[in-house]
């Protein structure tokens, strides 16, 4: 394994090996192991950041010895026990050394501060996918219309005399009929190479009047577009003068171990301007990486990428772009701007070609930022339709458009991480052995599980199946107690669960925070719609935008009350639009007008200023009865 330092050897008191990643690396005086890992990029998972309330970053430490902090037990939580049975390992995937007589317990890595040099485990489902998800379902889509902010111009130029010395910026612009053409510095610095090695034939890169590039051999013109996620980040890379998309990858978003959700992530950015700066680093390294792998896969290097555009929610788009959060993180949540900006990608330090620039699209208000602009960019045809019609990104920060009479009205509601599998005990990423459905099957929970593995925890429509079958099987009543008499309900740290799989119980805790989230949902929704006068029974066309919204199950939904019992035919799962409208402002300049008009144009409510939230929220914090003859018994 290799051992990594990135601090003095003075400064380094112990060592910490993962051998499940092949990794050494070194913890300070202080730190927890979980600090010490999100410091080197050790992927463990910490829905809340490490501050251990969510115990998620379960670890085991196999040689060595830790401290852990007050309050905390050696079976992996606070007195409440979080959801984690110390009799069994977490998940199937653990080693059979783990499940020996006299093991050592699992821990919480946020709680625990190495003493020794130590070995430590992680447990399956607190271990990061590095599978990296490809979007095959985007390969080889075309972007309409193409009008790319990036011009192409093939140039022969008369090589220079003496009696014809004019300088070779000159010189290109006489072939390109602009005198007053402007040139990029690092632009500059290549142009007498490229000029001598093409023999004066070369290709000019030109946006907006500026040459940004010149390159002497043919080859694609690239963009990357990016739709930065709170939980996943998504890229793109376009071929820009054909509009094509040559390849798409899905990872996630490195920030995650400052916490799952906005909140955290805002919090820390605000303590200190290092975290600030942690944070934008973690970002740019997930754009690096994006732009890195897609480039390999077409044969390219992402010095070859011309331009590029970039959608996040507002609290993403100020972490990336390093502008102040304190004034976002509180009430009245005012962001630093919401026009569309254009910067260079040097100046954001983003290795792409150095004369680049990346558009950063705009937001429209509060949480509500350009990735659900572009998501309404995509989705135009389905709402612009003349019918009341909602479209929805379910997330970690869920976004709402209402569209009515020619207004759109938008907000935002905190739902959280619980309904993407954060914040849930036994909840994990959408990786191999996640449980994504579940039905009732005589009276018992009948799983399906990522990759056909044995099931080591819960992703996200996993976590809204669950729910609905448990109901569906009588283990939930309608106010989401978990009621006795069920033999996959059992006691843990003297609170109820459901035991899905050996090593995964679905607790009381986790019900009532997906309860929360779908609450949350539900009041915003109804709040929306009652500004336009109208209710649930009004919306005759339902959009579900988002990669979550893709895969989750419209039925289990309805059933927990996330989504209003409308007719299944008005729903529309439409996947990541905010991908496919971020690519369209990647490659037109007029998708960037549009975009920056339906900004400018949404009138965004702000949920807390408007009376009956809290009304609203409690009225769907429960679940509605369940009709006679169709509750399962065991």
């Amino acid at each position: 394994m290799k051992r990594e330092a990135l601090v003095g050897e003075d400064e380094a008191v112990h060592e910490l090996a993962f051998p499940q990643l092949d990794r050494r690396i070194e913890a300070l005086a202080g730190e927890t192991v979980f600090q010490s890992a999100r410091r080197h990029g050790v992927r463990i998972v910490g829905a809340c950041g490490g501050r251990g309330t969510c115990g998620s970053c379960m670890v085991r430490v196999v040689e060595g010895d830790v401290r852990i902090d007050a309050g905390q037990d050696r079976a992996g939580g606070q007195a409440s026990g979080g959801g984690i049975d110390p009799r069994e390992p977490l998940g199937a995937g653990v080693p059979p050394a783990v499940r020996e007589a006299g093991a050592r317990k699992w821990i919480r890595a946020c709680c625990a501060h190495a003493l020794s040099d130590c070995t430590v485990e992680v447990a399956p489902r607190s271990l990061a996918p590095v599978v990296r998800a490809g979007l095959e379902a985007e390969l080889g889509e075309d972007v309409q219309p193409i009008d790319p902010m990036v011009l192409v111009r093939e140039l022969q130029l008369a090589a220079p005399t003496l009696m014809d010395n004019a300088c070779d910026a000159e010189r290109i612009g006489r072939a390109l009929g602009e005198p007053a053409l402007r040139l990029d510095l690092a632009a500059a610095r290549e142009l007498p190479a490229a000029l001598r090695a093409g023999r004066w034939s070369v290709r000019a890169r030109l946006r907006e009047g500026e040459l940004i590039g010149v390159a002497c051999a043919a080859g694609p013109t690239l963009g990357l577009a990016i739709d930065l996620g709170t939980t996943n980040a998504a890229g793109f890379l376009v071929e820009l003068e054909t509009g094509r998309t040559l390849a798409a990858l899905g990872i996630e978003n490195p920030q995650v171990a400052w916490g799952a959700d906005l909140v955290s992530r805002l919090d820390a950015a605000s303590r200190s301007a290092a975290l600030a700066a942690q944070l934008r680093e973690a970002a740019l390294r997930a754009i690096q990486a994006l732009a890195h792998d897609l480039c390999r896969a077409v044969g390219a290097r992402s010095t070859d990428i011309m331009d590029a555009a970039v959608c996040a929610n507002t609290a993403m788009h100020h972490l990336l772009l390093g502008l102040p959060v304190a004034q976002l993180g509180r009430a009245p949540f005012v962001a630093v701007l919401r026009e569309a900006l254009d910067v260079k990608a040097r100046e954001l330090g983003l290795a792409i070609s150095p004369g680049a620039y990346v558009h950063v699209a705009a937001n429209i208000g509060g949480f509500v930022g350009g990735d659900h602009v572009s998501a309404l960019l995509a989705t135009e045809q389905r709402w612009n339709t003349g019918v009341p019609t909602l479209v929805m990104d379910i997330g970690t920060n869920t976004e709402i458009s209402l569209v009515h009479e020619g207004v759109i009205r938008s907000t935002s509601c905190p739902s959280g991480p619980a309904l993407e599998g954060g914040h849930v005990s036994c909840g994990m990423r959408a990786a191999e052995g996640a449980i994504e459905r579940v039905r009732v099957r005589e009276g018992r929970l009948a799983l399906e599980v990522i990759g056909g593995k044995e099931p080591v925890g819960v992703c996200g429509s996993g976590v809204l199946d669950a729910l609905a079958a448990m109901r569906e099987a009588g283990m939930i009543d309608d106010r989401g107690r978990l009621a006795g008499g069920h033999a996959q309900v059992c006691e843990q740290a003297g609170r109820r669960a459901v035991r899905l799989a050996p090593g995964v119980l679905f607790t009381q805790d986790d019900v009532r925070a997906v309860q929360l989230a779908k609450a949350a949902i539900r009041a915003g929704t109804e709040l929306l719609l009652a500004q336009a006068g109208l209710r649930e029974n009004d919306i005759e066309r339902f959009v579900i935008a988002g990669a979550f919204g893709a895969y989750l199950d419209v039925g289990s939904a309805i059933a927990i009350g996330l989504l209003p019992a409308l007719a299944r035919e008005r729903f529309q799962q439409v996947g990541n639009a905010a991908g496919v409208g971020v690519r369209r402002l990647l490659a037109s300049r007029s998708a960037r007008a549009q975009a920056n008009a339906l900004a400018r144009g949404c009138r965004h409510l702000e949920l807390s200023t408007l009376e009956g939230f809290q009304k609203l929220f409690m009225k769907h914090i429960g679940f509605a009865p369940m009709p006679r003859g169709e509750v399962s018994t065991p």
